[in-house]
């Protein structure tokens, strides 16, 4: 397939993402219930990757090296997919998550789903036979970019997403659920770095055009995997450290403030609210007293 056929095709789904977000945030602003400015910047930001990594001018290099294509996994199914987790709210996605086949969808993001589905992906797509088939320009090749994006964006949901999950799934089994997928991939990463045979035959042009071996390109690759990895699993580690304390810090304080106003606040709405980013809309309603009158932020 012609690459510009190809990568347009694969934009069309990231444009509708933009233009749904752009006007559901809109709508979200006119009712008072604003996205906050870095959860947009988030969304931004990973779709932008994800889009850069379809018309980048050196994408050729993906289609000569194992290292490059694997670095383009990396950004879409961990950085990018991680950036558009954090830029979604419960309000952004009401409009989907209403229609009903998508509704029951949200099993999915079950951290005893989420991560089985992402491993699956992950380990498949590295199978010789199927890794081949989706080089160069195929439409399979599309098809592997859109997996990894969506697996990606999945995986994250439980510790990140708005999407409901197990009472049981508290930071706590968020921080062991990080450390069981940054282990799982880094199990790839070994087999990459350590193996002996060549596992992918259609880069022995590009390899040859770098001074590579096989091998080597591999190795790289798996050694990238590998570092990719343990920088990221900090930043997360830390990020779900202090935003869990920033949100338990806020809900206290919702909490407090209610009881001061003789106001009865469920613990669990609170707890939405915050992690919605409307606890300054709730404070103010409930400072206003329209949280009585209310049914719901």
């Amino acid at each position: 397939m012609n690459p510009t056929v190809l990568a347009l095709i694969e934009l069309v789904p990231l444009t509708a993402a933009v233009v749904f977000y752009w006007k559901r945030a809109m709508n979200l602003a006119w009712d008072d219930r604003p996205v906050p400015v870095w959860r947009q910047a988030c969304f931004g930001t990973g779709l932008f990757l994800a889009a850069f990594v379809m018309f980048n001018p050196v994408g050729y290099l993906a289609d000569e090296l194992v290292i490059a294509h694997m670095v383009e996994h990396l950004m879409i199914g961990d950085i990018a997919s991680l950036l558009i987790v954090l830029g979604l709210t419960r309000s952004i996605l009401q409009p989907i998550l209403a229609l009903p086949l998508v509704g029951r969808l949200q099993v999915l993001a079950n951290p005893l789903v989420a991560f089985p589905l992402w491993a699956a992906n992950l380990f498949i797509w590295h199978i010789p036979g199927l890794y081949d088939a989706a080089w160069g320009s195929s439409l399979t090749h599309g098809v592997e970019h859109a997996m990894f994006l969506g697996f990606g964006i999945l995986m994250w949901m439980p510790v990140f997403g708005p999407l409901p999950v197990p009472t049981w799934f508290g930071p706590g089994w968020k921080v062991i659920y990080v450390v069981a997928v940054r282990f799982t991939a880094a199990i790839l990463g070994n087999v990459l770095m350590w193996t002996q045979v060549t596992l992918y035959e259609n880069y022995a042009a590009g390899q040859a055009k770098w001074g590579l071996t096989a091998i080597a390109d591999q190795s790289i690759a798996g050694v990238i995997m590998m570092i990719e990895g343990t920088f990221l699993i900090f930043g997360v580690l830390a990020w779900t450290f202090f935003e869990s304390a920033r949100q338990s810090m806020r809900k206290q304080e919702l909490l407090d403030l209610a009881f001061e106003q003789g106001i009865e606040l469920d613990p669990d709405r609170a707890d939405r609210a915050v992690k919605a980013g409307h606890g300054d809309l709730l404070e103010r309603r409930i400072r206003s007293g329209e949280i009585q009158r209310s049914a719901g932020v």
